[in-house]
């Protein structure tokens, strides 16, 4: 299986605790996520992210199908970083780190996603045709309501 690495940074014009309270609670998730990706959290036990926790999800990123995600945060340093990792879901792989670093002027928030894709040749076909693109239309989504939340003020 080929692995691939998506990377993005961001600037957000927050405190370092205003940053992770919003970060590392999942239901804030679909406030960040474009409605076309029909994202909707189906289970969590309602609590800020912890070691351990599981999220189920249901998405929809192509045609309206709708597909099963089932993540586990697998590590937490308190405002420092998390780490969420598919246990089921349209990935061979999944592993999304988000750190969040103080700056004088907010936090720097940087998301590292590595992932692979099932289907050997055809799943690296896939990702030159559809998921990298995806991704990144998720990402630059996402980016743009950060700065409307965080940086517009």
């Amino acid at each position: 299986m080929k692995l691939y690495k998506k990377e993005s940074v961001q600037h957000v014009n927050a405190t370092i605790e205003e940053c992770w309270a919003f970060f590392s609670s999942p239901k804030n998730l679909q406030k960040i996520t474009p409605e076309t990706m029909g994202f909707q959290i189906t289970d969590y036990d309602g609590k800020s992210m912890y070691p351990g926790q599981i999220i189920q999800y249901k998405v929809s990123p192509l045609a309206g199908i709708k597909i099963a995600w089932v993540t586990e945060i697998t590590k937490v340093k308190d405002k420092s970083y998390f780490i969420d990792e598919q246990r089921f879901g349209p990935y061979a792989f999944w592993h999304h780190k988000h750190f969040f670093e103080a700056t004088e002027n907010g936090v720097k928030m940087t998301d590292v996603v590595h992932y692979g894709l099932p289907l050997g040749l055809l799943g690296r076909i896939m990702n030159t045709l559809i998921v990298k693109g995806k991704l990144k239309e998720i990402f630059a989504h996402r980016e743009k309501m950060v700065n409307q939340l965080f940086n517009s003020k």
